[in-house]
C-alpha cells in the first residue's frame, strides 16, 4: 500500500546523497530549513494612519549538520580538507536529503545546490564511556529545493 495524501512520513527512513554518490551510515540530519528575509515596508495611508507591511525578501543560505557514526570512511574528512586548501571548484557540489515512505519510495527530495563543508566535530572521548563516537558535518549551501 503506497502512502496515503493524509499518511505522514517517518523521520527516521532517510537518505544522503554527495554529488551522486550516496553515504551510508548516517544517524541525523538537522538543519533542513528554506528561509528568506523580511523586508518592512512603513508608510502612512491616506488618511493618515501609519501602516507597517511585511515584505518577502531575498532568500537566505542555510546550513545542515549530518550526524553519524565514526568509522573508517574518509570522505568527511577528505571533502573538508580540499575546502581548506581552497579546492572550491571539486568542493562546491550538489547536495540530496531523500525522505521515504514506509516501501521505499521517495517522499521528498531536499536539492542543495553549490554545498560545500563548514566544520567537522568529532564526539567527546570520554573516559570509561560506552556510547557511539560520532561525526558531525556542517554543510553550507546557498538554496534548497525541494521535489
Amino acid at each position: 500500500m503506497a502512502l496515503e495524501d493524509f499518511d505522514s512520513g517517518v523521520g527516521c527512513t532517510f537518505g544522503l546523497e554527495v554529488d551522486g554518490i550516496v553515504i551510508k551510515q548516517i544517524q541525523e540530519v538537522s538543519g533542513l530549513k528554506m528561509e528568506q528575509d523580511v523586508i518592512e515596508l512603513k508608510q502612512n495611508t491616506a488618511d493618515g494612519k501609519y501602516v507597517i507591511k511585511k515584505l518577502p525578501g531575498r532568500p537566505k543560505a542555510g546550513e545542515v549538520t549530518f550526524t553519524r557514526g565514526l568509522t573508517g570512511d574518509n570522505s568527511f574528512e577528505k571533502w573538508i580538507k580540499d575546502s581548506r586548501f581552497g579546492k572550491m571548484k571539486e568542493v562546491r557540489t550538489g547536495v540530496a536529503v531523500k525522505v521515504f515512505d514506509y516501501e521505499g519510495n521517495t517522499l521528498k527530495n531536499y536539492k542543495l545546490e553549490n554545498a560545500w563543508p563548514k566544520s567537522l566535530e568529532i564526539g567527546s572521548l570520554k573516559a570509561g564511556d560506552t556510547s557511539v563516537l560520532t561525526e558531525k558535518l556542517v554543510v553550507t549551501f546557498e538554496t534548497m529545493d525541494v521535489e
